[in-house]
Formats: structure tokens, sequence, C-alpha cells
């Protein structure tokens, strides 16, 4: 690996059952006609922090530091459906996190500590733990995908294990992303 590496470190959904409920409900969002990109089956995944473009030289001490995280497994309970930057105004429609969502707060500051000292900046925006379903690309039929939104606002798509980081290479294609894995570290 040379050059510039697009990176994050995210979880995967576990739950075979969680993950087709999160198809279920973004395919539901496309019924809306609203002008949606919606993420593909495979990259769907809670990302704990988007690194950006660093040096293929910085992958190795990003996966020696992630790799160092001692952190005990737990579980997620998926719940909800909202949007960025609201639900009336929605760019990025997304699964909420409700039950393990300070656990994920607390890994998100560890991983934030280990990556300043690498000297990677912190990040600007606040930490929300949530897994994207889809972006919206346009204003067509914008009330539909709203009114979508209030009934989907209590969606309960279940509990999934956090027994696992990872981190990611993410690769701009005109078909969309594709993600690959840099390294992982399982959870204690």
């Amino acid at each position: 690996m040379s050059g510039e590496v697009r990176t994050f470190i995210a979880i995967e959904v576990k739950s075979p059952e969680v993950m087709r409920k999160l198809i279920e409900v973004r395919d539901y969002l496309l019924t809306s006609n609203a002008e949606l990109k919606p993420v593909e089956d495979e990259n769907i995944h809670l990302t704990l922090r988007f690194i950006g473009e660093i040096p293929a030289s910085l992958v190795r001490a990003v996966c020696v530091e992630v790799s160092s995280l001692r952190v005990e497994k737990f579980k997620i309970h998926v719940k909800g459906v909202s949007a960025f930057p609201s639900p009336l105004r929605p760019r990025v429609v997304w699964a909420g996190v409700e039950e393990g969502a300070d656990k994920l707060r607390e890994l998100y500051s560890l991983v934030e500590e280990k990556l300043r000292r690498l000297g990677i900046p912190r990040e600007k925006e606040e930490f929300v733990p949530h897994i994207t379903l889809a972006r919206v690309k346009g204003t067509r039929n914008i009330d539909k995908l709203v009114r979508i939104l209030g009934e989907l606002v209590n969606t309960d798509f279940g509990y999934t294990l956090v027994d696992e980081v990872f981190v990611k290479r993410s690769v701009l294609t005109p078909s969309g992303p594709t993600y690959s894995n840099l390294c992982s570290v399982k959870l204690i």
C-alpha cells in the first residue's frame, strides 16, 4: 500500500435478524420515491470513527493502536429511525442505538485518544451512534420521506453483539464505495 488510504473504524452488525430488519427498513424508505442513495447490504455498519485520507505508512500505526484496545464485549439495542440534520430536513437517514450507546461513546473516546497520539485531529462533530441506511440526494418527494420517517421513529431492530472493532479501507467508485478490512481486534 502506498499513497493515501481512505480509512475508518467500524463495528459490524453481527445479528442476522437485526441486519434483515435494517435492510427491510432501508428498502421501505425507497417506497417514498425520494432521491435516495441506499447503503448496499454489504456496506451496512456502524462507523465508530471516520478518519479520512491518511498516508499508507500510518495505517499500520492505526492498526497497532486499535489492536491495543482492552474493552469488554457488549450488546447494543438498535432502535428508532431518524435523520441528520433533522427528521424534517433529512440528508442522512439512520437507525439509532438505544441501549449500549454509552458503551459505544466510551469506546469512541478510547479510539479518539489513540488516534490523537498518532497526530490524527479530533473530530469536529459530536459522536452520535447510528447505522446509516440511506443518503438523500435531492428534494423530490421529501414530504413522503418525512412521513415515512415519522412511521419508523420507534422501529425496534433488536440486539446485536459488539465483540470486534474493524479498521476499514474505503475506495470510492462510480457505483458507490467498496470497503475492505485492514485489521480488527476482538473485544474481551
